[in-house]
């Protein structure tokens, strides 16, 4: 079967053509795999004054203790005085993704985040799933990223999944040539199944190759979203904790003979070889991982207040990151996608799809609600 060149499939970039780039935070301390420690690590500034204030809060050119930032949007609970005068409760912590396939805690309060990104934060709700470029592959979430990787590029425009972040025209051309229109998470599924390292994406018009590349895609979407029925491998594969973990492991190895993952003497088993070899970005997820919640801080930042054990639910997601690894790795393309009946950029082009318009480009204008800017005034939008 004729497959797409590179020359003539979509970019992503035209497929999906609004993105952001991610939130930079410009200091660490504000994230972290577990949310007591961010509420610890917030009451320990707040209670610090003068220059001991300043120093726990790691200033930069973008945010300082005397800096007016708006709230974040629909974080009602993050203030918006300055830093230096703030003795507040800690705004609650929110699930995000800090590095792929790893969930951790965020403070939502841009006073604390060199780059917040607002926009993505108006149209994060449980309709949206977040598109990442990450180093080779694509990384799928319904939490806010916060991988300092490539574009972000969300589903919809628009909260309560209004307005496909998709070229207009692009549902309406794939269903005449599919028979059927599809809908946006199925177009996003396509993508997250048959987009190329260089972010090229063959489409389809062969229905029953587009049933097929759905079938792969929106479990690729299932195994990275994490929302819903927890993925479980069969009977006999699935992990479990051998010999207890450590209060405080210090080091992880893999003995690939006996398919078992050592955190010091605590033991995981079966760990099937293609979870711990799954890499992104020439990195091992597993290790990456693992590090995150192990790796000494400096003493004496805020980033040093953090658990002094290991945490209990540290050892489940350890089991359920293996879990979504290994069916994550069967799923993993042999080959370059070939795409019968292509519907080629060429193709888009004739039917008036691309280019895509500037607006398409930009931001969607929302405002559910009035948004409260520096120093609780009401932000100008």
């Amino acid at each position: 079967m004729p497959g797409v060149t590179h020359d003539d499939a979509p970019p992503l970039a035209d497929l999906m053509p609004w993105s952001v780039a991610p939130p930079r935070l410009g200091r660490g301390w504000p994230a972290g795999p577990d949310a007591a420690s961010l509420k610890a690590r917030w009451d320990t500034l707040v209670k610090a004054e003068g220059p001991d204030r300043e120093a726990l809060f790691e200033p930069s050119r973008s945010r300082t203790l005397h800096t007016a930032v708006g709230q974040l949007p629909g974080r009602a609970d993050s203030g918006t005085e300055k830093l230096v005068r703030t003795s507040g409760p800690c705004p609650e912590p929110v699930r995000v993704l800090s590095a792929p396939y790893d969930e951790q805690w965020l403070i939502p309060d841009q006073r604390l985040i060199d780059a917040a990104r607002p926009e993505l934060w108006r149209v994060a709700d449980e309709r949206q799933v977040f598109l990442v470029e990450a180093p080779e592959t694509l990384l799928a979430t319904s939490l806010l990223p916060l991988l300092r990787t490539g574009r972000v590029r969300p589903l919809f425009r628009r909260p309560g999944g209004r307005e496909p972040n998709l070229a207009p025209g692009l549902l309406e051309h794939l269903g005449t040539r599919l028979g059927a229109t599809p809908t946006p998470l199925d177009v996003l599924a396509w993508i997250t199944a048959a987009a190329r390292p260089d972010l090229s994406v063959p489409l389809t018009g062969d229905a029953d190759a587009w049933e097929r590349g759905l079938e792969r895609g929106h479990r690729l979407l299932w195994l990275m979203r994490r929302d819903g029925e927890r993925p479980k491998l069969p009977g006999g594969r699935r992990p479990y904790v051998r010999a207890p973990l450590p209060s405080r492991p210090l080091s992880l190895r893999y003995d690939r003979d006996e398919e078992a993952l050592f955190l010091d003497e605590g033991r995981v088993s079966p760990v099937p070889p293609e979870a711990w070899d799954f890499e992104v970005g020439g990195v091992r997820v597993l290790e990456q991982w693992f590090a995150a919640r192990v790796a000494a801080p400096e003493p004496g930042t805020l980033a040093a207040v953090r658990p002094a054990t290991w945490l209990q639910t540290w050892t489940s997601e350890l089991l359920e990151l293996i879990t979504v690894l290994a069916l994550l790795a069967e799923l993993r393309p042999l080959g370059e996608p070939v795409a019968p009946a292509p519907v080629t950029a060429t193709d888009l082009r004739e039917a008036g799809v691309l280019p895509v318009p500037t607006a398409a480009r930009r931001p969607a204008s929302v405002l559910a609600g009035p948004e409260e800017g520096p120093e609780g005034q009401l932000a100008l939008l």
